[in-house]
């Protein structure tokens, strides 16, 4: 029998991941236990263990000052994107061919409120549009431990991905090969959507590390200058 703290938990992890996966917490962000058990009316603990199970799943690091995403290295997109090219097609394939006509009208809703996100360039509605898209068709696949671990790994590109949709050219085309996935997936074509997803992979990759290569040339500016800053005021 769960404890109430146990549910407390849970509600908390549920809340800190939804908010992981719309990129509603930035890379810049600290997530202490304190703020977080005020925020939901809890004690210090549950918030804490809530912070932990992110990090055990390699959402989020600990520092001096609370809790951070994880940030990805070049390396760390090149090899998540070469187990998901492992996964995610065969997954959505399976997808297609076990598609239920309510997952179609949820994938379809998801698909229309992308659109719409896109074309107001609204990127908090885009974020949150593309999760759901994601979360749609990942419902028509009957191993839920395959599930659960596609949507793992999608999750860690959060902080890169909010880069991606900033800029309007790149999420263009990010959601016109959605849109390709979305015609496959509504012909019932799991051979066409296994191709697509894989196309659809490896420009994800692409402009995932175009985003990650221009975020770690700022942040160098940013070091240089600060030591520059630093050095004058030594002088």
């Amino acid at each position: 029998m769960a404890k109430p703290s146990d549910n407390l938990v849970d509600a908390i992890y549920s809340d800190l991941r939804l908010k992981l996966q719309r990129s509603m917490i930035t890379p810049s962000d600290r997530l202490v236990d304190t703020d977080i058990a005020a925020a939901n009316g809890s004690s210090r603990m549950p918030a804490r263990e809530a912070l932990l199970r992110l990090v055990s799943e390699g959402y989020l690091v600990g520092t001096t000052r609370g809790f951070a995403i994880r940030e990805l290295s070049l390396e760390d997109i090149s090899g998540l994107f070469e187990v998901r090219r492992q996964l995610e097609p065969r997954a959505a394939a399976s997808a297609a061919r076990d598609m239920t006509p309510a997952v179609e009208a949820e994938l379809a809703a998801a698909m229309d409120r992308v659109e719409q996100a896109l074309g107001e360039n609204d990127i908090p509605a885009l974020l949150a549009a593309n999760v759901d898209f994601r979360n749609a068709w990942l419902k028509a696949v009957r191993n839920p431990h395959m599930a659960a671990t596609i949507s793992r790994f999608m999750d860690y590109f959060q902080s890169v991905r909010l880069g991606t949709f900033a800029d309007g050219a790149t999420a263009e085309r990010y959601i016109d090969g959605l849109s390709r996935i979305h015609r496959a997936f509504l012909a019932h074509d799991p051979l066409m959507v296994q191709d697509r997803m894989t196309l659809f992979m490896f420009a994800a990759e692409e402009a995932y590390l175009d985003v990650r290569q221009r975020q770690l040339r700022e942040a160098e500016m940013s070091r240089t200058a600060r030591r520059r800053y630093t050095k004058r005021g030594t002088a």
